[in-house]
């Protein structure tokens, strides 16, 4: 019987496999003997049953090999690439970090541009405008026009002027509001009071329609903020509510009481309704729900966006709750400035 024997330097490491019972039959692995952590001893083993012709087995036989170079090889080139792994990847976080920040910076420039030209554009509109309504004002008190049908013209182009001053003062306030530049008058008042001069101010446009606006409060509450953009932004809620519901319907105003630093009240009416799909897109600018009759109403999109901006202003929430054909409702909460 021939045979070879393993190293000196490894021979202990291969009993000891062997004495474990961990070689595999008819299959090869691996085994790091760590007695030197700095020089493992790795072995490839593998083994197989020993048998007579007769086919009874008289033994076992053990091949391995000593892979020791190679692991150690292998484990290098494994903390080499890792660590060129990891440079990379530092470079295309530091890269592309760079590159972001170029390309949101100049998005940014964009952004703050295209804002500013629409302050600009629509602060430079209104005198043009002012002039226009000026001389339509000139002509409609001239006597010496006496055709019914250039009065009519008259009295269109003024109409005209005042939805396109009303358009260009709602763009004015939401540029002014996303640069950060809209004034805020901050001091207490009685938000009842401000409740009923809205009331009795909106009044004349509910009765032309027939519809009855209420008021709903609970004597003084003292509230601190800017108290004429929380006078807009109940005339933006009131001024839709009667919009949006038919002749002899309801619209009321309500204090809905105070809780903490926060003040809630809310505008509800029993008119059209608003449809679920409409309901998220409701406070984007220059969205209408129903955009013929909104603009035959002389609504140009940006009520709600404002309402919005003067709530959010007052470090505040608005909701709204709707169904079609039912009403709607929207709560608003502000805290005190």
């Amino acid at each position: 019987q021939n045979y070879y024997r393993a190293p000196e330097r490894i021979e202990d490491d291969v009993l000891e496999v062997i004495r474990q019972g961990e070689v595999p039959v008819d299959d090869v692995a691996v085994f790091v003997q760590r007695e030197d952590a700095e020089k493992p001893n790795v072995l490839m083993m593998t083994s197989c049953d020993v048998r007579l012709t007769t086919g009874e087995k008289i033994g076992m036989g053990y091949l391995g090999k000593d892979v020791s170079a190679l692991y150690k090889g292998i484990k290098k080139a494994t903390y080499f690439y890792g660590g060129l792994s990891f440079v990379a990847l530092l470079a295309a976080i530091m890269l592309g970090h760079v590159v972001s920040g170029r390309v949101v910076d100049n998005m940014q420039k964009a952004y703050y541009k295209q804002r500013q030209f629409a302050a600009d554009a629509s602060h430079e509109l209104r005198t043009p405008l002012s002039v226009i309504m000026a001389s339509a004002d000139l002509l409609g008190n001239d006597p010496s026009i006496e055709s019914p049908f250039l009065k009519q013209v008259i009295e269109d182009l003024k109409d005209e002027v005042k939805k396109m001053s009303n358009l260009v003062g709602s763009l004015l306030q939401i540029a002014r509001s996303d640069n950060n530049a809209e004034p805020m008058h901050v001091h207490e008042f009685d938000l009842t009071v401000a409740m009923e001069q809205l009331v009795r101010k909106m009044q004349p446009l509910a009765e032309k329609k027939r519809i009855t606006l209420d008021i709903n409060t609970d004597g003084q509450v003292m509230y601190s903020g800017d108290e004429q953009k929380i006078q807009q932004l109940m005339l933006i809620l009131v001024d839709n509510a009667i919009k949006y519901t038919p002749e002899d319907g309801r619209v009321v105003l309500s204090y809905d009481g105070k809780k903490g630093s926060s003040v809630y009240f809310s505008v509800q009416d029993n008119g059209i309704g608003i449809a679920k799909e409409d309901l998220v897109k409701l406070f984007d600018r220059f969205f209408r729900v129903d955009k013929a009759r909104s603009r035959s109403m002389g609504g140009n999109g940006l009520g709600l966006a404002i309402a919005k901006t003067i709530v959010e202003a007052h470090h505040g929430r608005i909701d709204v709750e709707s169904e079609l054909g039912k009403g709607t409702t929207f709560k608003v909460m502000v805290k005190n400035m």
